[in-house]
């Protein structure tokens, strides 16, 4: 199983961003695929879940996101917009099953906004 998260990076205030989250190895159509942010002293954080017009957002997030996947290619993505300091951490990405309740992680991708 692996999860592989690309598609952070440096961005400043303002900017844009789509993470992508490539997977392989388990039945990608039954898994939720979840985001997470960690970020120093606050700890981990489920800012995504879902896609499209069934995704739910994190309160930091909502209104600037968009969540989608391809089932195709195995592959989940999420896009962040006017992004803020704040957002600033290791997102990673979780395929949840939600018949088994467990999942699988990937290692993350760095997000930095800053000037």
């Amino acid at each position: 199983v692996q999860l592989v998260e690309s598609g952070g990076g440096l961005v400043q205030p303002g900017g844009t961003l789509k993470l992508s989250c490539a997977t392989s190895g388990f039945t990608f159509s039954t898994h939720v695929i979840r985001w997470y942010r960690v970020a120093p002293g606050r700890g981990r954080e489920q800012v995504a879940s879902g896609d499209g017009l069934d995704a739910q957002f994190a309160d930091s997030l909502k209104g600037r996101a968009t969540a989608a996947r391809d089932d195709a290619n195995f592959t989940a993505y999420l896009q962040m917009n006017s992004l803020k300091p704040e957002d600033t951490g290791l997102y990673m990405c979780s395929a949840w099953n939600p018949a088994e309740n467990t999942a699988y992680w990937g290692l993350g991708t760095q997000v930095t906004v800053s000037s």
